[in-house]
């Protein structure tokens, strides 16, 4: 009888551990389903793990801090912060920053001595062009990066140390109009990326030579839309056409 007795204990212990442990299964697993992942190269797309990002198509691999709720005891309320809320004023937060940092730095004085030069190469000047490459690699190494945020400096200096090489070169090469305008070939699409990355205060045109560059083809920025070419002067000074206006 003392034996039927420990035998049926023994079953309903068993029987109530199995029940606890289904409730525990059931729990952890809807945590993981609610649990957010990001995409390494965009932080703001977030999902469930494995789902694409809407921006690189790379899976979401990155989990997402989860930031438990705030409970308000003071007035008897309950306030419930959602993580995919705060996850998402936190992307906003930065949106907005690099956006201000971007307001507060200028590109006139870059764009405005490139224009000298650019219309030193329209006239077949190279000793202006020189002139006017001089004073371009000056303002490249005298810009000031410091209002920028970290990945915004980091593109801008990228432009400067490439355009300073081929402002260099115009600068030191006055006599030699070929090899001046090769160089500006690459500088132009410096100055390029340039105004799309940072903008620019004043109106500017996007042009382009079909047949500089050995029939490659190569644009300009000019501050006109009259076509004049910097590339072959006045032996073709109206060869090009208007890409895109900025």
């Amino acid at each position: 009888m003392k034996t039927l007795f420990i035998t049926a204990l023994l079953a309903i212990i068993i029987t109530s551990c199995n029940h606890k442990a289904k409730e525990t299964d059931g729990i952890e697993t809807k945590s993981t389903s609610n649990e957010l992942y990001a995409c390494s190269m965009h932080p703001e797309i977030t999902g469930k793990k494995g789902e694409e990002c809407s921006k690189c198509g790379m899976e979401l691999t990155e989990p997402v801090p989860q930031k438990e709720a705030t409970h308000n005891h003071n007035d008897g309320s309950h306030e419930h912060k959602d993580t995919t809320t705060v996850e998402a004023q936190n992307v906003q937060e930065k949106t907005e920053v690099s956006q201000e940092s971007t307001k507060q730095f200028s590109t006139s004085e870059i764009i405005a001595n490139y224009l000298k030069l650019k219309n030193a190469l329209t006239k077949d000047d190279s000793k202006a062009a020189a002139i006017a490459g001089k004073s371009l690699l000056k303002t490249f190494n005298s810009t000031d990066t410091s209002s920028l945020d970290t990945k915004l400096k980091n593109e801008l200096l990228s432009i400067l140390e490439k355009g300073s090489v081929h402002a260099k070169h115009i600068g030191d090469n006055s006599g030699k109009i070929h090899n001046q305008r090769e160089h500006f070939i690459m500088l132009s699409n410096n100055i390029n990326d340039l105004i799309i990355t940072f903008g620019s205060k004043q109106k500017l045109y996007q042009d382009f030579c079909p047949m500089a560059n050995d029939g490659k083809g190569a644009i300009w920025i000019s501050e006109v839309k009259e076509i004049k070419n910097p590339y072959y002067g006045a032996e073709m000074l109206s060869c090009g056409s208007l890409k895109k206006t900025f």
